[in-house]
């Protein structure tokens, strides 16, 4: 699943990951959709954002 960056927020996606690509300040998610893994998990402790790709830095 690919993701596609957006000029505005996903309401009601929260993200605290700054050097996320989708990451907007306020702690906003630009991904139009998003992917969490594994599909085995039973807790939140268990589970990861497979969307994220980290921030290009230059």
């Amino acid at each position: 699943m690919k993701a596609t960056k957006m000029d505005r927020p996903n309401q009601g996606v929260k993200c605290i990951v700054t050097n996320c690509h989708y990451y907007m300040q306020g702690d906003h998610c630009s991904a139009d959709k998003i992917e969490v893994q594994p599909k085995s998990a039973s807790k939140s402790e268990e589970t990861d954002c497979a969307t994220f790709i980290p921030e290009a830095r230059m």
